[in-house]
């Protein structure tokens, strides 16, 4: 009789019901991270009292910008500053968006709605969103380097990454964003 069997047998049994499914549980999170969500820390405090500076967030992958709506709080990548960014979106593809010195903002002559945003600022701005491309402020007006002072207003589709959905921490924040 072999004496390596045993041994054999044993490595043939950790390999089985330990290391393979350990592998693929670690390869099914991969591909989920990869292609599905992710999570994203906030770098400043310009979307307040939304979403607090250094907050983590869940979001799931955008493949396709055209599903994005106004009001979404979207994680795209800024060449211009060289780092991630979550903001909300504004303008859309081919919109005339208009920032007046009250801070109201206007998409096509329409006053656009945003109780959302608690410190107005008087910067004003007006844009033309070209096609394939978005436009992008924070909800703390007052205190955002965004699209209204960024060389480049807008972002390309292909520079967005996510849609934000859930604040997991900090704790007190816990839920899904608005």
């Amino acid at each position: 009789m072999d004496m390596d069997q045993p041994a054999n047998s044993t490595f043939k049994r950790i390999l089985k019901e330990w290391i393979i499914p350990f592998g693929l549980e670690i390869l099914v999170i991969l591909l989920i991270i990869k292609f599905l969500f992710f999570f994203v820390i906030v770098p400043t405090g310009s979307m307040m009292p939304t979403i607090d500076e250094h907050s983590v967030l869940f979001a799931t992958r955008v493949h396709d910008t055209g599903k994005l709506q106004r009001g979404n709080i979207v994680v795209f990548d800024s060449e211009e500053l060289g780092k991630t960014m979550v903001k909300r979106l504004v303008g859309l593809p081919g919109e005339h968006v208009v920032i007046d010195e009250e801070g109201v903002v206007l998409i096509d002559d329409q006053p656009l709605e945003e109780d959302y945003v608690v410190y107005p600022s008087h910067l004003t701005g007006e844009f033309w969103v070209p096609e394939d491309c978005f436009l992008f402020l924070g909800d703390n007006r007052a205190n955002s380097k965004d699209a209204r002072m960024w060389e480049d207003p807008y972002i390309p589709g292909e520079k967005i990454t996510g849609k934000a959905i859930f604040t997991l921490w900090p704790f007190a924040n816990f839920g899904t964003l608005k």
